[in-house]
């Protein structure tokens, strides 16, 4: 488990991240959404003791991130945006560098290659960029931690390669694993993330589970604007809306919608989630 204790951390003067609390639980995916510059990428370096917070604490499985214990290491992976083009065929890289995760299983990324259609024998130096992302999402899966940190995958994958990416994320990570995926493409990711997480530069806005927010909020692909509607835009054919579910019908979210929703009214829905929270 994951415990975020009331953490600041700022580069120099310039604040990025304050006062933010929030706990993660095994067996999830959280989807980490939050508009450019509140900090999204930062709470992942300093969930994987990349970075260290400056005030607060975070706390996962007993260990303190940023002091990188061994046992600590080898429990989670930090896959970033950007990444490297290294000197050496995918096999080769995957077979000396999985030595550093206890349950890395070169079958297993040799799956993950093949599900992304990719050749191991070919020098990652060498690859494109799609093709490099989908190398290292291989290898991220193949090390089979138990929190596992993404920031934004789906970045520079074609239409098929997404797909195909969450595929191999559903099949390939452990029950018991914590995955937090940051990204801005919530359709490549809507029907797989669960819980959703909304970050602002000073506060969660929301950290609830796909079941908590439609008992709470219901998004209606109708004609008619409701009264209530929090948010409301248009679409082909009538509107997409989001008002407070008083009525306990179901409704499927619209993550996008949601996104603009908390952001519109960040005391209301807080106020709709608090004791979730």
């Amino acid at each position: 488990m994951i415990k975020v204790d009331n953490i600041d951390f700022s580069y120099g003067s310039v604040p990025c991240l304050e006062k933010i609390s929030l706990s993660l639980q095994e067996g999830k995916i959280y989807g980490l959404l939050g508009e450019n510059g509140v900090g999204k990428t930062t709470l992942l370096t300093l969930l994987c003791g990349l970075k260290q917070v400056q005030k607060g604490s975070i706390e996962v499985d007993g260990f303190t991130p940023y002091r990188r214990d061994v046992k600590f290491l080898e429990s989670q992976f930090y896959l970033p945006d950007e990444v490297s083009a290294e000197n050496a065929k995918a096999e080769v890289f995957a077979r000396s560098n999985g030595l550093f995760w206890p349950d890395f299983s070169i079958e297993k990324f040799m799956e993950i290659m093949g599900i992304f259609e990719m050749d191991p024998g070919k020098k990652m130096n060498a690859m494109s960029a799609g093709q490099l992302k989908k190398t290292w999402i291989s290898f991220a899966l193949a090390c089979s931690t138990k929190y596992l940190y993404l920031d934004e995958p789906t970045n520079g994958l074609d239409i098929p390669s997404k797909a195909q990416f969450r595929k191999a994320l559903m099949s390939y990570t452990r029950e018991d694993s914590t995955i937090v995926i940051s990204t801005h493409q919530v359709k490549d990711l809507e029907n797989i993330i669960d819980p959703i997480i909304i970050l602002d530069r000073r506060d969660v806005l929301l950290n609830a589970s796909v079941q908590e927010i439609t008992d709470r909020l219901f998004f209606d692909y109708g004609t008619t604007l409701n009264p209530d509607s929090l948010y409301s835009e248009q679409v082909p054919g009538g509107f997409i809306q989001v008002y407070p579910n008083s009525t306990g019908e179901d409704s499927k979210v619209n993550i996008e919608a949601l996104f603009n929703t908390v952001h519109k009214h960040k005391d209301i829905i807080k106020g709709i989630f608090s004791h979730e929270n």
